[in-house]
């Protein structure tokens, strides 16, 4: 699976975005998704995940209300709706797919494919 994340800009704080993750291959949708952020200096934090099978989800605590992550298996894509971007959310924003397990994990180490990073900049 190849993954090609879009969708990241300037906003001010308050403001919304859309991040989108297209996927080529033909077992997308036997792949869990997640989306992970990351700053200079700093670990990759985990964001958001979706599981392939039931479509369940798991978020971070601090975007846990503001952020949505969804999926489309038909058109090969992962969303995540951003509102209520705040200065703390700028990052580096990544893709990831996990073929291997069952549940879906916020552990970067457990995913096997990983997009290009868009950038998200918050201004407050």
């Amino acid at each position: 699976v190849q993954l090609q994340a879009s969708g990241g800009g300037l906003v001010q704080a308050g403001g919304s975005l859309r991040l989108s993750c297209a996927a080529s291959g033909r077992t997308f949708d036997t792949v869990n998704m997640g989306w992970f952020r990351q700053v200079p200096g700093k670990e990759r934090e985990f964001v958001a995940a979706v599981r392939w099978t039931d479509g369940n989800t798991l978020y971070s605590d601090s975007v846990k209300g503001r952020f949505t992550i969804s999926r489309d298996n038909a058109k090969r894509t992962v969303y995540l709706q951003m509102n209520n971007l705040q200065p703390e959310d700028t990052a580096e924003y990544y893709c990831a797919g996990d073929r291997i397990h069952y549940r879906i994990t916020n552990n970067p180490v457990d995913y096997d494919y990983w997009g290009q990073g868009t950038q998200v900049t918050v201004s407050s």
